[in-house]
Formats: structure tokens, C-alpha cells, sequence
């Protein structure tokens, strides 16, 4: 069956080693014949939510306005979710952690997704990561009928560009191309 992947590219640095991952992840999932769009979110116009709340009012929307109106509808509309970032002071980055807060205004409409994560750290071990998975699992935990299906370690890498030689590049491919 044909799926709708969404890839939600934490990486400041486009061509970045969480970025990259992302491009093989990608790959693999339109190989595998699914229907696949990545959003480099620092691209995006995505401004913080100030928690207003006018978007949890009867017929409310969020009065910013901005690119995250297009992006919740397509995260919305995917069957499966990739959330991906490099990791910063053991967390993601706050391009990432703008666009999940932002996703308040429709939450609740958000069902039924697989995810996957990606993260990416200079540090040598996994446990480095262990908190920005985290703050991708809490968000999940939100989602009725989430399921995680996948996670992608790049470790060790700094330089873009490095995340090419690690184990990590092809199971990105792999990964992505699993995808039933």
C-alpha cells in the first residue's frame, strides 16, 4: 500500500548529517513506491507559539500567520512522520521544538501515524540522545494511535558531511525503504 511520508528535517545546515539521513530515509521510501516530501523546517516561516490559546476556542485557529498552517495539514494528512534534528545540549534544536509546539493549534486531529526519528549528535554514544528522543516520544505520546516504528542513531559526526561513512547513512536507506 502507498503511504504518505512526511519528513520534518530539524537541520539548520542544509546538507547537514541529520539533514543528509533524512535524504537517504527519503530515498528509500520512494524507492519502496510511497509518496514522500521532505520540509527542511528552518526554511520555514515558523514563529513560537505564545500560548494564546485562541486555537483551542470553538472555530479557533492560531492568529499567526505563517508557514505552520500548510505544514499541520500535511502532518495531518501523512501516514507516517520522521522527525529528525541534530542534537543540541542533549535536546533538539529549536527549529524542531517551534514546529511541535506550534502543532497545538490541531493536535487532537493528528491519528493513526507511524513514526520514525532521527538524531544526530557529535558524541560517540547513543545516550547523548536519549533526551532529544524524548522530546520526539512526548510529542508522540500525544498522538492517538501513534506507533514508533524505527530509530536512526548518527553518532560521532560533526562535520557535515561526516555522516556518510557511519552505519547510520545506509540504514537511513534501509529504514525508508522497510516502510510497509
Amino acid at each position: 500500500m502507498n503511504k504518505k511520508v512526511l519528513i520534518l528535517s530539524g537541520s539548520p545546515r542544509k546538507g547537514g548529517n541529520s539533514d543528509l539521513l533524512c535524504d537517504e530515509f527519503m530515498r528509500g521510501a520512494a524507492e519502496a513506491g510511497h509518496d514522500v516530501e521532505k520540509i527542511r523546517v528552518a526554511e520555514k516561516k515558523i514563529g513560537y507559539c505564545s500560548a494564546c490559546y485562541t486555537c483551542r476556542q470553538p472555530g479557533g485557529a492560531c492568529p499567526k500567520k505563517d508557514d505552520m498552517a500548510d505544514i499541520l495539514q500535511k502532518i495531518i494528512d501523512a501516514d507516517v512522520l520522521v522527525l529528525a534534528s541534530p542534537v543540541y545540549f542533549y535536546s533538539i534544536d529549536a527549529q524542531m521544538k517551534a514546529l511541535i509546539d506550534r502543532m497545538l493549534a490541531r493536535w487532537t486531529e493528528v491519528k493513526n501515524k507511524e513514526f520514525y526519528y532521527i538524531v544526530t549528535c557529535a558524541d560517540e554514544d547513543t545516550s547523548a540522545q536519549e533526551t532529544a528522543l524524548s522530546c520526539f516520544r512526548g510529542y508522540a505520546d500525544c498522538v492517538e494511535g501513534a506507533e514508533e516504528k524505527g530509530v536512526i542513531h548518527g553518532i560521532g559526526v560533526y562535520q557535515p558531511g561526516e555522516i556518510k561513512k557511519s552505519p547510520a547513512f545506509t540504514q537511513a536507506y534501509d529504514m525508508g525503504k522497510a516502510i510497509k
